[in-house]
């Protein structure tokens, strides 16, 4: 073989050589990068996706205590209606006809009766007795509603951190849902890079042999 093709044909080899190893570093390179950035970006997804799991707990735990309210209330509106049955209903009735603000406005107003009787000489008439009688039960009745209004306030309260909880709740999933979705589009990414970079060097490399084939064609060596 003449001197100058074995040089040729060494060059050759060496063009070839040089452009596989130069081809498989760069795609290593390029692939450990594409495996970086995805597992950045995955990390960052996972903090995010606990972050905002950590975020709802607390709403929900700051929420809790007016949606226990609500239900208490609700409980009591349904025992005064009678939902829970007589029995529920009669207990309720009777906590509010027993209890320290019936005596005390009971007290107060069959003294005002008294007393306006006593300054206009019918003390002891019959439109005393019957105001007094009367006084009792109608009493008795606008506590029952002033109370049933009470639980209707705690029953609202309850309704709005419900609903405050199961807004919370929709847009901590959402967001989830677009954390994962970055995190699955980072992956593919990484996969659409490493796949490229293959490709790159194996069409370096295939551009080297063809160069080759080429010079050894035009007679260079």
């Amino acid at each position: 073989m003449p001197i100058a093709a074995a040089i040729g044909t060494k060059l050759a080899v060496g063009m070839v050589g040089a452009s596989v190893v130069g081809g498989a570093l760069s795609s290593r390179a390029q692939r450990k990068s594409a495996n970086a950035a995805a597992n950045a970006q995955i990390e960052a997804s996972e903090m995010g996706v606990e972050e905002q799991r950590r975020q709802f707990d607390a709403v929900q735990k700051i929420l809790k205590p007016y949606a226990d309210a609500g239900l208490s209330g609700l409980s009591g509106q349904q025992n005064l209606l009678g939902i829970n049955g007589a029995a529920a209903q009669q207990a309720a009735i009777n906590n509010i006809n027993n209890s320290s603000e019936m005596q005390t406005y009971l007290q107060q107003g069959e003294n005002a009766i008294l007393q306006n009787a006593s300054a206009t000489g019918g003390l002891r008439g019959g439109n005393t007795q019957a105001a007094l009688a009367q006084f009792r039960p109608q009493l008795l009745n606008q506590l029952i509603n002033q109370r049933y209004q009470n639980y209707a306030g705690l029953t609202s309260l309850g309704q709005n951190a419900a609903a405050g909880t199961g807004n919370a709740g929709m847009q901590t999933a959402s967001n989830i849902s677009n954390l994962y979705q970055q995190s699955g589009a980072a992956q593919a990414g990484a996969a659409l890079a490493k796949g490229q970079a293959s490709a790159d060097m194996w069409n370096g490399v295939s551009g080297a042999i063809g160069q080759v084939a080429g010079m050894k064609m035009m007679g260079l060596f």
